[in-house]
């Protein structure tokens, strides 16, 4: 829900998620995080749809990913 409040707030869904993963991280140092690149911590969420043109997507969570290993749902 956090996206679409930035997203109706006037931020661009790129920018939205920025904001909430690759920015902070960068402001606090944590070089380890924030980003999809080679020897950071894998905590990663999978959605169906492409939230950079529908920020409403992110809600549509396939899998998560937590420290490289996906979480099992409960259906």
């Amino acid at each position: 829900m956090k996206y679409q409040l930035l997203v109706a707030a006037g931020l661009k869904p790129i920018e939205a998620l920025r904001a909430a993963t690759s920015t902070p991280a960068r402001r606090f140092g944590l070089t380890d995080r924030g980003r999809i690149v080679p020897g950071a911590l894998a905590d990663l969420l999978l959605v169906d749809g492409d939230p950079l043109t529908n920020i409403a997507d992110t809600l549509s969570i396939r899998t998560v990913w937590h420290r490289g290993v996906q979480l099992t749902t409960q259906e």
